[in-house]
């Protein structure tokens, strides 16, 4: 873990207009900087920079943030890989916890196999661009694919020379461990004991992390040798895990964000020739299935993918297989099968970007109408049909988000012309069948371990907070330190001054009240914990601070203090502080109250049975309209609110 004093030593080095003038040519405009949004496609600037608070904000996708925040969204990375790429930036040593004897060993092993996979990218590269053989044969190769120099270079494609322990000797010259040779998979040992290079004799496709680390090759036999593998990949390694890689997603990332979709393919020179054409969002899990790992993966940049497999009976079957999976991960799937014959790397050289474009958007299809018609077409036989059905149910089953699967349910029954009750107690019957395989998994893994496991719970989108909660927690991010009231009298007699957000605290704390966002909840406490630290201002504390999700929720909060101008601005003397929190208090009150008052009236409709507790919250709820008449008096309100 990246320690506290660090990351402020980070924060105040990183100059935010410096940082987004490596991806956007900034303009200055007043006493801020614009340009063109890198996150989507305009034509009119409306990203604008703010040097004096630090932050950056797209008005019109609203993508922005601080200096850490940009470079997480532009670059897809960690919230500790942002901090380490700005640190490198300004020349910062980062000072992390000390690591354990063996935790500092595999580290150094790990830094040691990216040494030697970046000295073997440069050794396949220089191979093919500078050798006779590399020339007349690797070379040969990717012109005959119809590859140009840019997506040569843009791909770092390489040749490995025939010769069966070239890349070993010249290791081993250089000084690399024969075990790091091993270990990365450039090399295994022969039963005699010797070094073998693995892929000897073939062309390279080095496989990138989204931060652009090589971790892995794949290798393309040039000879037509059934008794050799067309492809050979990395076996799995300490800094390779084939299961959560992608290939061309470093080089795909911007363009998947941008167009917020992803094109997955299944090889290489899939990827590689449709880059060539101009469709730059596309990646494929070579050398494998696809797997939960890589579609999250995606799921980083983009909820919208499309799979375009070769319309052959292979590419069918991988279509089916992977469908069910993008869904239970709550992607956004559509399917295209190419005509017969091609597949995407010979469509892509057959066509411009504008027509692979215009085909992949006429010719794709959700889910439901690739399955129906792949399944269903020309299917008279009932039970051969209502398998087909099944099968549709059963996809729609997985999507977690229940709105979109109730949707789908009737997208189902429209197109097969079914009653909709019954293919929901279908698509019930699933649910509660995959609800009771992980419950038997569960109690399997609690058999094997020591201590009871704890269940995984599903990933819930957060609710949009209410208004009144979000305006008050943004007073506290904005003036959390400023003193709202001074010299109050406490109960031993002393007195003492209270800051915005140790009155909203004590405020709402008298009447045990808390907001329902917890994330604000825990960014009141700390306001409060460090509202006497010297030095203190709320809004550098949060947007610095170590948690994402607070730096980006009280970035939000900060925004639109470049968006008006200065003239605009509201001014924020004590006084109108003061009101401002009172009024928003007594809205937070009121919502609460109101709120409760319908929970009485549902409660008080389910009880007519029990005539003691009817009563009972009878009671309640007159005693809470006294309060919501009380609270409308307090917020000026015309409104007469009768008990009822």
């Amino acid at each position: 873990m990246i320690d506290k004093a660090t990351i402020d030593r980070i924060m105040d080095a990183a100059n935010i207009v410096d940082v987004v003038s490596e991806f956007v040519t900034l303009r200055k405009a007043g006493v801020n900087y614009k340009g063109l949004c890198p996150f989507h496609n305009e034509k009119t600037p409306s990203f604008v920079v703010s040097p004096s608070k630090g932050y950056c904000h797209c008005f019109s996708c609203g993508k922005g943030g601080n200096v850490v925040g940009f470079i997480m969204e532009h670059e897809q990375m960690t919230y500790p890989e942002a901090l380490r790429w700005l640190a490198k930036k300004y020349n910062i040593e980062i000072h992390e916890r000390e690591l354990t004897d063996d935790e500092r060993r595999e580290e150094n092993e790990r830094e040691s196999l990216f040494i030697i996979n970046e000295w073997a990218l440069h050794y396949f590269q220089d191979n093919l661009l500078n050798t006779e053989k590399g020339q007349a044969i690797g070379m040969q190769y990717f012109r005959s694919r119809g590859f140009r120099d840019d997506t040569i270079n843009r791909f770092q494609l390489g040749y490995a020379m025939p010769e069966r322990d070239a890349l070993a000797r010249t290791a081993l010259a250089k000084g690399f461990k024969e075990q790091y040779l091993i270990d990365t998979g450039l090399c295994y040992r022969k039963e005699d004991g010797t070094l073998q290079d693995r892929y000897h004799g073939r062309v390279i496709f080095p496989v990138h992390t989204v931060t652009g680390r090589v971790v892995a090759f794949g290798g393309r036999i040039l000879e037509n040798n059934k008794k050799l593998a067309k492809y050979v990949n990395s076996p799995e390694s300490l800094i390779y895990h084939k299961s959560n890689e992608l290939y061309g997603i470093y080089q795909a990332k911007h363009a998947i964000t941008k167009n917020d979709r992803c094109y997955l393919v299944e090889g290489y020179i899939d990827v590689t020739s449709m880059h060539q054409s101009g469709v730059e969002n596309v990646v494929a899990s070579s050398g494998t299935s696809l797997t939960t790992g890589q579609i999250r993966l995606i799921h980083r940049f983009t909820s919208n993918i499309t799979v375009l497999y070769d319309g052959d009976a292979a590419g069918i079957h991988a279509s089916i297989r992977g469908i069910d999976m993008l869904l239970a991960e709550g992607m956004n799937v559509k399917v295209l099968l190419l005509p017969d014959g091609d597949d995407p790397d010979s469509f892509a050289r057959k066509h411009t970007a504008q027509e692979f474009r215009d085909y992949i958007e006429s010719h794709q299809t959700d889910f439901i109408e690739f399955k129906t018609n792949l399944l269903l077409r020309g299917v008279t036989d009932p039970i051969k049909r209502s398998e087909a059905i099944s099968s549709i149910v059963k996809s729609v089953s997985v999507i977690q988000d229940q709105i979109t699967r109730a949707t789908y349910i009737t997208e189902c029954a429209h197109r097969l012309g079914m009653n909709e009750a019954t293919l929901i107690n279908t698509a019930n019957k699933f649910i509660r069948g995959e609800i009771e395989e992980k419950q038997k998994e569960q109690r399997r893994e609690e058999a094997k371990a020591d201590t009871p496991v704890k269940p995984l719970q599903p990933l819930m989108p957060v609710s949009q907070a209410p208004s009144v909660e979000f305006m008050l927690m943004q007073l506290v991010v904005r003036h959390g330190e400023e003193i709202l009231y001074k010299d109050v009298e406490t109960d031993d007699g002393g007195k003492i001054d209270l800051s915005v957000s140790q009155y909203i605290s004590y405020d709402l704390g008298a009447d045990n009240l808390r907001f329902k966002n917890d994330l604000y909840n825990r960014m009141l406490a700390e306001a409060v914990e460090h509202n006497n630290d010297e030095g203190f201002k709320a809004e550098t504390y949060f947007t610095h601070h170590p948690d994402i999700d607070i730096s980006r929720t009280a970035t939000n909060m900060v925004i639109d203090h470049f968006q008006l101008s200065k003239s605009l601005q509201v001014k924020h003397d004590e006084d109108t502080l003061r009101n401002q929190v009172e009024h928003l208090i007594l809205d937070f009150r009121m919502d609460y109250v109101e709120q409760h008052l319908k929970d009485l009236k549902r409660e008080i409709s389910l009880s007519i049975n029990d005539t003691e507790k009817m009563m009972r919250l009878m009671a309640e709820y007159k005693d809470m309209q006294v309060i919501r008449n009380e609270i409308a008096k307090e917020l000026g309100s015309d409104i007469i609110i009768h008990n009822s």
